[in-house]
């Protein structure tokens, strides 16, 4: 579907927008970020939580939202990943043009969602902001899957190119996404499919941003849409943990997948031997036996599973 620079499908109305939220155990910070839906001056026409059963008193939370079209799916813990496939299906078998995704940790600016609509383009992510205002978007303007001797695919961020957000121009293409203020149109899932579950957390979303452009979509930063974080940004994990498991094996996935040459996809074998190697000098064997099992296991998920697969 292409829309107008109004917000409307083919001209022939208005496009209804599904909100996926994904949330576990962080019932009070979800409790702010449906305030923030709930003021925004362009009403959602769904919202859909999905409760990856949370233990606090987050169906407390959800049970007394009277002011929003909620829809609440309450399963296990699968994780971000296997929550917003779940949410992202749900929005795309309800028949909603636009599905925006979102985290229980950020709100909302009240003309969010409505800057949003208002641009005509597939694949729109708001900007984010720290408490205090400044700029903490952390999409890529570079995501190099090309170069063999970069570590890291992510070379520069939004919030490393422009030092505020008076600084950036209106739209700025960027190449990965956060599922944090994420949109996408209907027929870009039609065309593409969901969100990888498997991956349980870390790069289902950057994953994702690589499957929509390579199906030729552009993905842009809409500087007036903000959306807030309310906490600090945490990417350092330790690695010998059970984090670090999904950290390595998720970004060995991406590139296995998606490396645009043999010596791209032969990186995450080298990144393994590096870390065993280098482990008695970082401390000890847990790093070392966490990236053979990510290796390991990423080598079995080269192919996009059949549940994140396109609808067919």
């Amino acid at each position: 579907m292409s829309g107008t620079a109004d917000g409307t499908a083919h001209g022939t109305g208005r496009e209804t927008v599904a909100v996926v939220v994904v949330t576990h155990d962080r019932a009070d910070l979800l409790s702010g970020m449906l305030d923030g839906l709930a003021a925004q001056t362009r009403a959602p026409d769904t919202v859909i939580v999905v409760d990856n059963a949370s233990s606090d008193h987050t169906p407390d939370v959800l049970g007394a939202r009277t002011d929003l079209p909620l829809q609440v799916i309450t399963q296990a813990n699968l994780g971000g990943a296997g929550g917003f496939h779940r949410g992202v299906q749900a929005a795309y078998d309800g028949g909603h043009d636009r599905i925006w995704l979102m985290d229980d940790d950020v709100v909302p600016a009240p003309d969010c969602l409505e800057r949003l609509v208002a641009v005509d383009e597939d694949c729109l992510i708001a900007v984010r902001e720290d408490l205090s205002g400044a700029l903490v978007e952390k999409a890529a303007v570079e995501f190099d899957l090309r170069n063999p001797l970069s570590i890291h695919p992510k070379r520069s961020t939004v919030d490393g190119v422009y030092r505020d957000r008076a600084s950036m121009p209106a739209l700025v293409e960027v190449q990965n996404v956060a599922f944090e203020g994420f949109m996408v149109r209907r027929d870009v899932v039609t065309d593409i499919g969901f969100p990888d579950p498997t991956f349980f957390i870390f790069y289902d979303d950057a994953e994702y941003a690589v499957r929509a452009r390579r199906a030729g979509r552009r993905v842009w930063a809409v500087r007036d849409a903000v959306l807030v974080r309310q906490l600090d940004f945490n990417q350092q994990h330790d690695l010998s943990g059970w984090k670090g498991f999904y950290m390595y094996r998720n970004l060995f996935v991406v590139h296995l997948r998606h490396g645009e040459n043999a010596l791209v996809r032969l990186k995450p074998w080298l990144i393994t031997l590096a870390v065993v190697l280098l482990s008695p000098a970082r401390g000890g064997r847990a790093e070392a036996r966490n990236v053979i099992r990510a290796m390991a296991s990423a080598r079995g998920m080269r192919r996009l599973p059949d549940p994140a697969q396109p609808p067919r």
